[in-house]
């Protein structure tokens, strides 16, 4: 019994760490992309040269010197600029000393984006609009999940009906994305018929009744929410179908069916418990993208959340921002992982963890 805790305890440390390692590496190649390889110094430096020769050369005080010593006066202040930016270093130095940062979670100060406080704290610009995404992701994936979910069994059941044909030749319509059938919807019910709003999360000015203010978002949330379910309904609900067929066509099945066990019984013993690890995977990865967004589409629909924060870093070249967003997902996708390959163990027995059958 001991041996086999300490199969499982040394599996599950290399697990961890394996996983961290993989971490590393994805935060580090982002650190390196979102400074441009280093290149993104050249960038600041210039424009820390030109706003200081700028302020100098713009200041009554210092008109009256020579050329000579406006120049040298320049470069002091750039020089001191410099340092207290940490340009001074190579870039590859401070590229591990931003890794660590980034890995303990000290997400440090944005260069150009402020919180609706006034903070430059990227936790805190971070934590700011993380509601208004986990309220329109939340919402969307639990239905969207959910709904496929239900349908898949109705199909698997009444496998080649009118129904399943009609929704199995409307899964190519997930190719687009959600945001493609956002404008669609813009145009249509706020452009046109004008019984929805377009884009935001709340009118404004903002109602101070909290019911109000509540029925606002929701309003607010029917295209956005539309849009996802309509880009990806059909093409979740053929996965499912695909694997209870599968399932259902087995051996045990029939087996069981021939016992005169009921449809229900059969249904949820023989077909959704072999299923649940893929189920599993889906609804764990599925509450991952809750915490990041979706960036087009919260662009489209002018939604304050993660994802349009992530745009606008991106616009900015704000490194700290990017990074912050990108660390946080890195994190929450390895310990889904890693929660992953122990719920594998207690779904389906098939499965070894460490080198051992569960029985």
């Amino acid at each position: 019994m001991w041996q086999n805790v300490a199969r499982i305890s040394r599996h599950m440390v290399l697990r961890a760490l394996m996983l961290f390692i993989t971490v590393v590496i994805g935060v580090y190649i982002t650190v390196l992309i979102a400074n441009m390889g280093g290149y993104l110094d050249t960038v600041r430096k210039a424009e820390i040269r030109f706003g200081v020769a700028m302020g100098v050369y713009a200041n009554p005080d210092f008109q009256q010197l020579p050329p000579a010593e406006l120049n040298k006066l320049v470069e002091q202040l750039v020089q001191i600029e410099y340092q207290r930016q940490g340009l001074d270093r190579p870039f590859i130095v401070r590229s591990f000393t931003y890794l660590a940062t980034a890995l303990s979670l000290s997400l440090g100060r944005s260069e150009h984006m402020t919180s609706d406080s006034g903070s430059r704290q990227v936790r805190l610009i971070l934590v700011e609009r993380l509601p208004a995404t986990l309220v329109l992701f939340a919402t969307t994936q639990m239905i969207l999940f959910f709904l496929s979910l239900f349908i898949a069994l109705y199909l698997s059941r009444n496998y080649g009906n009118p129904v399943d044909r009609a929704i199995i030749a409307l899964a190519p319509t997930s190719a687009a994305p959600g945001w493609f059938y956002g404008i669609f919807l813009i145009l249509i019910f706020s452009a046109v018929l004008r019984v929805l709003p377009w884009g935001g999360m709340v009118q404004t000015p903002p109602p101070a009744n909290t019911l109000d203010y509540a029925l606002s978002v929701l309003k607010h949330m029917v295209l956005p929410v539309s849009a996802m379910i309509i880009g990806a309904l059909f093409a979740s609900i053929y996965a499912r179908r695909t694997f209870f067929l599968i399932f259902s066509s087995e051996d045990y099945v029939e087996l069981a069916k021939a016992k005169g066990l009921s449809e229900r019984a059969v249904e949820r013993r023989y077909v959704l418990r072999p299923t649940l690890p893929t189920i599993v995977t889906q609804f764990v990865l599925v509450l991952i993208t809750m915490w990041t967004g979706a960036i087009v589409l919260e662009t489209v629909f002018n939604w304050p959340g993660l994802g349009r924060l992530l745009y606008q870093g991106v616009q900015l070249n704000d490194t700290p921002v990017i990074v912050g967003g990108i660390v946080i997902y890195a994190y929450l996708l390895a310990i889904s992982v890693f929660l992953l390959d122990i719920l594998y163990v207690i779904l389906d027995p098939r499965v070894r963890i460490g080198g051992t059958a569960r029985r």
